[in-house]
């Protein structure tokens, strides 16, 4: 048999012994690839075991496993099956659930519940992961339901899926009601968490539950899952502390600085202003992804430096990585900002040569791109010979950049689209009327504020954000509907909220040794970048 290894060959010859489930079991284990499976799934049926639940089971888990393309080759074998235990329902709900379609694990786990097999702590894992997936709430609401008659709901496995699921479904509350009902949480149940905070925007919750996972004795150190959890949200609030203190964990534990804890390093640092230590982090992962290059780039681009960031585009074009839309994105984005016309219309152009499709988004920076240099003229012809329809980020780029050149009457007409596509963004009318007071307009000012008051649009209030000892504090002033500066405590801002940034205290850690600063020998660990000396 050419191909297969002579241990695996020897499985294949036929033996008095295999009509034992472990000779069939051991024989599937032995599988690499998709052509020794369809052998072994052959010998299974020579065998007469075509309709053993246990090695139908092993046998659908390990076509799925070795390649997605598998899946309907095992659901047919699940399909020939006529009587099916709880572990073989499982196997096919985790492929659909790995794999996709999302929704066909769904239906099998009605066909499940119909046929009366009563799941297990381990069905439901399984099957919440596909409900997130397809952001299916109202399922997912039911099979919790169903998780609860069984009796467990409390269980672990389940616990964690359950939080993760309402996360991913953005009910927040629910989720962590479920989390705070887990009766002895792991690490899992803590990323869970955070990642669910942290993904929907709430950075101080992500940060508070992140300090309490520190001081929770029973579930030791953060791992690699909880700092990719955890980062976003550091590098939202610009937490230089936070920043240091990762970083002197990652070289006191020897962690592997791995793409994902890179990546999330350089977005904190490239938002607290330190490209050096950025680039330095960047320099150090061996295993740069486009996520990676990605974060760099945006780092080099939002600090204004935007021949560095075509430097690095060039980089990443030599070493073999191929560009997603998000790069040219930041690359086109760092263009327009600083005045870089000619590279941004190439850039534009030059995705076409990597299959790219181009967003709404791109487009929109094309229009930021002409109008930031004063081409007014030339933005409206683009934008009328876009092969999509365009959206309120096109419109809001044009209606800016006529505010930078003072240009009434097209902002008259950008202004009037995004009232449609965007009417409860009270940034665009601000902005019309502003430009209507500057022209001494005073009527047409009045007319669109009060279109403010009258449809209750709230504009964001603004706000500032200062770190003390006992944590960030945040403070600010916004304007009432009548135009009134309002005091920071008649405001909504979170003011009284405060996030403990407790790096003095984690000495009381069970742990606390890993805390440890680096010294400066290890401090060659992290190449050129320089940590703060009282990190030393």
């Amino acid at each position: 048999m050419p191909g297969v290894s002579r241990r695996i060959q020897q499985v294949l010859v036929p033996k008095l012994h295999k009509d034992s489930f472990y000779y069939y079991a051991d024989l599937l284990h032995l599988c690499k690839s998709t052509d020794c499976m369809k052998k072994a799934h052959a010998q299974i049926v020579i065998g007469g075991q075509q309709q053993n639940p246990f090695v139908i089971a092993k046998l659908v888990d390990k076509y799925v496993m070795l390649s997605s393309s598998n899946i309907e080759c095992a659901r047919k074998v699940f399909d020939n099956l006529s009587e099916r235990d709880v572990f073989c329902w499982n196997v096919v709900i985790k492929g659909y659930a790995n794999v996709g379609p999302f929704s066909e694990a769904l239906k099998v786990y009605d066909e499940m519940w119909l046929s009366r097999t009563t799941p297990n702590r381990y069905t439901y894992p399984f099957v919440l992961k596909a409900c997130g997936a397809e952001k299916a709430y109202r399922k997912g609401r039911v099979i919790h339901g169903h998780a609860v008659k069984c009796g467990v709901d409390l269980d672990l496995f389940v616990g964690n899926s359950l939080v993760a699921f309402y996360a991913k479904c953005q009910d927040l509350e629910m989720s962590r009601k479920v989390f705070d009902g887990i009766p002895k949480r792991d690490i899992v149940s803590w990323n869970s968490m955070i990642s669910g905070y942290t993904t929907n925007g709430y950075a101080d919750d992500a940060i508070l539950l992140f300090y309490d996972m520190l001081r929770d004795e029973d579930v030791g150190a953060p791992d690699d899952a909880t700092l990719v959890s955890v980062l976003p949200a550091f590098a939202e609030v610009a937490d230089i502390q936070a920043g240091y203190w990762i970083h002197s964990y990652i070289v006191k534990t020897g962690m592997k600085l791995d793409a994902a804890v890179g990546s999330g390093l350089i977005s904190l640092y490239s938002n607290c202003g330190y490209i050096s230590i950025a680039r330095a982090i960047f320099d150090q992962i061996s295993d740069r992804n486009v996520i990676v290059w990605n974060a760099i780039i945006r780092c080099y681009g939002m600090h204004g430096h935007a021949q560095e960031a075509l430097n690095m585009f060039q980089q990443l074009v030599e070493s073999g990585v191929r560009p997603d839309g998000i790069i040219f994105l930041c690359l086109l984005s760092a263009c327009s900002h600083a005045g870089m016309l000619a590279q941004g219309w190439n850039l534009f152009h030059t995705m076409e040569t990597y299959g790219l499709e181009k967003s709404e988004a791109h487009y929109a920076c094309i229009v930021d791109l002409l109008g930031r240099a004063g081409d007014l003229e030339k933005a409206m012809e683009f934008i009328q010979s876009m092969p999509i329809e365009a959206g309120k980020n096109v419109y809001g780029a044009l209606l800016g950049a006529c505010r930078i050149h003072k240009n009434i009457e097209l902002a008259e007409w950008a202004a009037e689209k995004l009232f449609l596509l965007d009417p409860n963004n009270a940034g665009r009318y601000v902005i019309l009327a502003q430009m209507y007071e500057e022209e001494g307009r005073w009527q047409d000012a009045a007319t669109v504020r009060k279109v403010i008051r009258e449809k209750e649009i709230k504009k964001a209030a603004g706000y500032s954000s200062v770190e003390l000892e006992s944590g960030h504090q945040k403070f600010g002033v916004m304007e009432d509907r009548a135009g009134i500066l309002l005091q920071p405590e008649e405001t909504d801002i979170p003011s009284s909220r405060c996030v403990a940034t407790p790096y003095n205290n984690l000495v009381l850690a069970p742990f606390n040794l890993i805390f440890l600063q680096p010294d400066l020998a290890e401090l060659e660990l992290i190449g050129k970048a320089a940590l703060p000396m009282s990190f030393l």
